[in-house]
């Protein structure tokens, strides 16, 4: 076993869209993302047809304080729910100034990201572009393709955390969508803060 208190390499199978070794590993299904799509029949049908599996994520085990890096892999498959492309959760950090990096392996995608002043951003992910996060963006990333998975590489400080609950009650302002073959980027009406941003 590799003492982990040491200097240490490891390798990633890009094509299968995994660490060649890790500590963790675990999937979200569709149903884990009960209200992150804002067309809620298309999202039960998908469900009662099998609950696919949306995004995985594999993990190299660090201790999470201060002055660790945290890193590993996620792999967003393809697929939509009505006009929305499949995508992870989405975050911000419990310790909001804290940032994160993420270097695209495989796919086409965005990451779409908004800080809680309310201003949004994205940047595309292509093979070899690298998306820096800054502290106190909130952020999640969007498979664009329909045929080929999303692979990114994450690396992010150990005491970071991760804060879900945020997303999960007020969800993200800006939707991606795809009608007709074209991509657009929208105000969610869902979003939670609509009536009490400006």
């Amino acid at each position: 076993m590799t003492d982990k208190n040491r200097p240490f390499g490891f390798e990633i199978d890009v094509e299968a869209g995994r660490l060649a070794r890790f500590d963790h590993h675990y999937q979200r299904r569709l149903s884990d993302l009960r209200g992150v799509f804002t067309d809620r029949s298309a999202f039960e049908r998908a469900i009662a047809s099998g609950d696919p599996v949306v995004y995985e994520v594999y993990e190299l085990y660090r201790p999470q304080v201060a002055g660790e890096l945290l890193h590993g892999l996620s792999v967003v498959h393809p697929g939509q729910i009505g006009t929305e492309f499949y995508m992870t959760i989405g975050h911000f950090h419990a310790v909001r100034e804290t940032a994160e990096v993420y270097y695209c392996l495989k796919g086409r995608g965005l990451m779409l990201m908004e800080n809680e002043e309310g201003t949004w951003a994205s940047e595309e992910f292509l093979p070899g572009r690298v998306v820096y996060v800054p502290p106190r963006w909130a952020h999640r990333s969007i498979n664009l393709s329909l045929d080929q998975d999303l692979v990114t590489l994450f690396v992010y400080p150990g005491h970071a955390g991760h804060d879900y609950g945020t997303i999960e009650q007020r969800g993200f302002r800006k939707l991606v969508l795809r009608n007709n073959g074209s991509l657009s980027i929208v105000d969610n009406p869902a979003w939670a803060g609509a009536n009490v941003e400006r």
